[in-house]
């Protein structure tokens, strides 16, 4: 693995408070964070925390590793439906895990041709299921099979080995050098995501950049902005293939009628393309607290217009928080002086 200077990778230097969560009178927790918000511009709009702090995107990146496989003609004639699950953390339920083997079918692979690893799924029917016929998980079930798929598509395209995760394979080189391309910045290197992919390191603010291009692109544009024009709108039709019930990416795309595109990485980072704004935003809970992104990136979503606020949706992350037996027992609030 390339090194990355330890300093410059320490995100918790300059990091904001951004979400606080009281229980009764007393503070019980307080979450810190980065937060950029860029124009297509390049203009940065605003800056919560260090712009510059070094990231690792993880999942949150997966529409600029989709780019490959439309740029190169390969995905040409793919569905949005296929698109969404390439850019997709799913639950691994039936609709994921079906979709996900038909496109490996098609391309005349199978399973054990996916380099993702086996992982139990996230949603419960699926999970109920495999219990019930005494079966295992398989690879198909992993959160990144869609992308893999994806992956896979490209590599048959470039014909490349079957180690296709493999960090100086050409298809990652290629996913790298575009990663690179669209950021405006040069990786200072990677980390191994958990689906065995290399995951590119890069600026907090660059990678809001690579957001909002994907949110200003349109189809009159040249063929890699023809390319983000169709993976946000994949992902804005298909939220449920993107992510799955109960989780916040979906929550929230559907509360904004299919007009924003949001995704989560692991260790709370979350990302948000604004297409009517022309805005993109990458924000960064240093603790790697996943309700603190949620209710971070619900805050910024209302702040720049995209979710009313009074959709039913905000207050399972903003707002009163009550127990099993639905007492009120404390607030998910933003801290002071955040959106």
């Amino acid at each position: 693995m390339s090194e990355i200077a330890p300093v410059k990778s320490a995100i918790h230097h300059g990091a904001v408070p951004m979400i606080a969560l009281w229980r009764g009178e007393l503070l019980e927790s307080l979450h810190h964070g980065h937060a950029v918000v860029t124009r297509d511009t390049g203009e940065i709009v605003e800056v919560w925390g260090r712009a510059d702090t070094l990231i690792y995107p993880r999942s949150s990146c997966k529409m600029v590793q989709a780019l490959p496989l439309l740029e190169t003609g390969a995905g040409q004639d793919l569905t949005p439906a296929h698109l969404a699950l390439a850019c997709a953390s799913h639950q691994g339920a039936a609709i994921h895990v079906n979709k996900v083997a038909r496109w490996l079918e098609d391309l005349g692979l199978a399973e054990q041709d996916l380099r993702c690893g086996c992982q139990a799924p996230q949603d419960i029917p699926e999970r109920d299921r495999l219990i019930r016929e005494g079966a295992a998980p398989c690879q198909l079930h992993n959160n990144c099979s869609g992308k893999h798929a994806g992956f896979l598509m490209l590599n048959q395209n470039l014909r490349g080995d079957a180690d296709y995760i493999l960090p100086d394979h050409p298809l990652q080189r290629m996913i790298r050098s575009t990663f690179e391309e669209v950021t405006g910045m040069r990786s200072p290197g990677y980390g191994i995501d958990g689906c065995s992919a290399p995951n590119f390191a890069t600026g907090l603010d660059a990678f809001a950049y690579a957001l909002a291009q994907f949110a200003g692109a349109t189809d009159r544009g040249d063929a890699r902005a023809r390319a983000m024009v169709r993976l946000r709108e994949a992902m804005m039709r298909h939220p449920d293939l993107v992510a799955g019930e109960t989780r916040a990416c979906t929550d929230l795309m559907r509360a904004m009628g299919g007009k924003v595109a949001v995704k989560m990485g692991a260790e709370a980072v979350f990302a948000a393309i604004l297409p009517e704004q022309r805005l993109g935003i990458a924000l960064k809970i240093v603790d790697g607290g996943v309700r603190a992104a949620d209710a971070a990136m619900t805050a910024l979503l209302i702040r720049h217009g995209a979710l009313d606020p009074q959709n039913p949706v905000v207050a399972r992350y903003l707002g009163p928080m009550k127990n099993w037996r639905g007492l009120h027992v404390g607030e998910t609030r933003r801290a002071e002086g955040f959106a």
